[in-house]
């Protein structure tokens, strides 16, 4: 566990904390969207699977989303190509 602790101490003390917020998202939207679905169908397992497989799906893309947002941030701050990091690279 001190290990992950590290992991998550050391990207945050670097500004990078999209990992991080991409955990606690996925823990808030898979709350939620067993919570919505349960209410929905009145079952446990139908709201579990829903639960599952739509807010991963959503987990993934939201990491993408915030590394594309922080891209366009660079480049509406100035910062030329050769300084700024690949999205690609920078996850």
């Amino acid at each position: 566990m001190s290990a992950l602790k590290m992991f998550f101490h050391d990207h945050g003390s670097k500004g990078d904390n999209s990992l991080l917020k991409t955990i606690t998202f996925a823990i808030t939207h898979f709350t939620v969207a067993f919570t919505v679905a349960y209410l929905l169908t009145g079952d446990i397992l139908i709201g579990s699977l829903i639960a599952m497989v739509e807010p991963a799906i959503n987990t993934v893309a939201y990491f993408f989303h915030e590394k594309i947002w922080a891209r366009k941030q660079q480049i509406a701050r100035g910062v030329s190509g050769a300084e700024a990091t690949p999205v690609a690279q920078s996850f």
